[in-house]
């Protein structure tokens, strides 16, 4: 399945702080379902990531009844990515 979407980029200061951008809606329901395909557990889902030239592979967390998908420093840092910016999501599941 190949998807793709734009959303901001938020931080989470939990106890190991990350930063997300929540997949949108329609997205959720796509990806909810083919997830028990995929899944490895605890509803994470296995997926390569491209935001601008960078590639990774990752899992989407599960948020309030949808997903979000983290976004690693060298990411952030190699595409230039601040809170609160617009990213361009594209995802391989």
């Amino acid at each position: 399945m190949h998807l793709a979407f734009t959303g901001d980029l938020w931080f989470w200061r939990g106890p190991a702080p990350w930063h997300f951008v929540t997949v949108p809606a329609d997205e959720c329901d796509a990806i909810a379902a083919i997830a028990s395909a995929v899944t490895y557990g605890w509803g994470m889902v296995p997926a390569t990531v491209r935001i601008g030239a960078s590639e990774w592979a990752t899992s989407l967390w599960p948020k309030d009844g949808g997903y979000i998908v983290p976004v690693k420093a060298w990411v952030r840092e190699a595409e230039r990515l601040e809170v609160g910016d617009a990213v361009d999501v594209r995802l391989t599941i």
